[in-house]
């Protein structure tokens, strides 16, 4: 990650905020390639995952050896100051419109 000035190393996203645009671009992506492009380590991904898998905004399946990751974009955002937006405002904001394709989501 580039630094815009010296002592400035916050973003405006978090460390989450980074994994799900990540797996949202690619919803095939290895954690480890995931862990690279954040700059954080693989088992903080892991643990991340297993946040927003919990919170309902991925959903993970096996196919063969590999992970699928499935973004719930229609998932509010956490933050009361931003709660009433979903998620999928973010993505389209980052990856363009239409992204991730919009699904209702039940028992989550």
């Amino acid at each position: 990650m580039p630094k815009l000035s010296k002592g400035l190393d916050w973003t405006f996203l978090s460390n989450h905020g980074h994994v799900l645009l990540c797996i949202a671009d690619e919803p095939e992506i290895l954690l480890r390639i995931v862990a690279e492009r954040v700059g954080i380590t693989e088992r903080a991904v892991q643990r991340i995952v297993a946040d927003l898998e919990e919170g309902g905004y991925l959903t993970r399946t096996k196919e063969g050896r590999r992970n699928r990751y499935e973004v719930h974009a229609d998932r509010p955002l956490r933050h009361s100051v931003e709660s009433h937006h979903d998620v999928g405002v973010l993505l389209d904001l980052i990856l363009g419109p239409g992204s991730v394709p919009r699904t209702t989501t039940t028992n989550r």
